[in-house]
């Protein structure tokens, strides 16, 4: 986690910027500027890996909500997809952001838990900063998933096509190609707003993972099939308070998730098809952007009624996303220098610098991940 921040608010602010400066998404840009051949099987993958995630995410709350209140998990999840797509389709653009805004609060509910759990601190404090790597496949497929569920092809489109959606709506707004004078201030703001926010992400990430390690790994639960049975194991082992909050966060993360999953893949999918995109249109004025949402969201919640295992899914689609993120970030780093793309607002050095580094991490742990398969 200390690795990733840099890295991963290094290419979620190389993302705001592309659609800032350019007033397009990723898939527009590279439509725009590149071959279709480069763009169909990055789109293609993002897509699939965002259903697949979405359906977990969606397994997961419904699991979450059965063991609070009982019942079959299965109507759970139908409720929490038609209230998470009609809110993505029919509410406001401006009060859609602020819902979204709010929710993050439920993301607290892993700090707290790791607050009531028992914690070796000094074991943690250490291996934070030294960890125990190991030259096997189990250990090289992890570090990919973690780094696919981080720096993940999703949040890069998601945040280069909201930026580009804060100034179609916005009337004193432009790409800032076109109104150099709006930089300064727009630039900062995507700084400010992306170091942050990774930062809140990699906390909570950490927060997740020193929980479960205090917990369920180190009395021997290493095999969860589902987010029911992560809080089920954890009750007896650190008590009923804390797999409580540990559920709840896992129902808000989910309602964080699936709008995220679902919008950045209609975006994708409609800049590159050139369709009306944006959650600030009405649904009548985008509507292939809105079905792909409704559809995609469907999609997910028939997977929660052909028993796949949530957790083995949302582990699995993050090592997808790990791998499709590769070509997507050389392609990003590759358009962000060049002029005819980004015009006066190229990539600072420094910048460049720590967005091929990012890649060049991910790239290493892509290839040791196949080499430890090979052998």
């Amino acid at each position: 986690m200390l690795v990733t921040w840099p890295l991963m608010a290094a290419i979620q602010e190389i993302s705001a910027r592309i659609g800032r400066v350019t007033g397009k998404g990723i898939a527009g840009n590279i439509r725009e500027h590149y071959s279709r051949t480069l763009l169909y099987p990055i789109v293609g993958m993002l897509l699939v890996a965002n259903i697949i995630n979405l359906g977990a995410d969606l397994g997961a709350m419904g699991d979450a909500v059965r063991l609070l209140v009982g019942g079959r998990a299965e109507p759970y999840v139908v409720v929490f997809a038609v209230t998470c797509a009609a809110l993505e389709v029919f509410s406001s653009y401006e009060r859609y952001v602020r819902l979204l805004k709010w929710l993050t609060v439920a993301l607290f509910a892993y700090v707290a838990t790791v607050l009531v759990v028992k914690v070796p601190w000094g074991e943690v404090a250490y291996r934070t900063v030294v960890p125990q790597i190991l030259w096997q496949t189990d250990y090289a497929v992890t570090i990919v998933a973690v780094l696919g569920t981080t720096i993940s092809p999703y949040l890069f489109f998601w945040q280069a096509s909201e930026e580009a959606e804060e100034e179609r709506v916005d009337p004193a707004a432009k790409p800032l190609i076109e109104a150099p004078r709006q930089a300064r201030r727009e630039i900062r703001r995507i700084e400010i707003d992306t170091y942050l926010g990774m930062g809140l992400s990699n906390l909570i990430a950490l927060c997740i993972i020193i929980t479960t390690a205090a917990t369920l790994n180190a009395h021997g639960v290493t095999d969860v099939q589902s987010s029911e049975q992560a809080a089920s194991a954890l009750k007896p082992i650190a008590g009923e308070f804390a797999a409580l909050l540990f559920t709840c966060g896992i129902v808000g993360t989910g309602l964080l998730a699936i709008p995220v999953l679902a919008g950045s893949g209609a975006y994708a999918l409609a800049e590159t098809m050139r369709w009306p995109a944006g959650l600030g249109r009405r649904p009548r004025d985008a509507k292939a952007f809105y079905a792909t949402i409704v559809v995609g969201t469907l999609i997910g919640v028939a997977f929660n009624f052909v028993h796949i295992d949530p957790i083995k899914a949302l582990f699995w689609t993050a090592v997808i996303n790990g791998v499709t993120a590769v070509p997507l970030m050389v392609v990003m780093m590759v358009m962000t220098r060049q002029r005819r793309v980004m015009g006066q607002f190229t990539l600072p050095r420094w910048l460049h610098v720590i967005g091929w580094v990012s890649t060049a991490a991910m790239t290493l742990a892509v290839v040791t991940m196949f080499a430890t398969w090979k052998s």
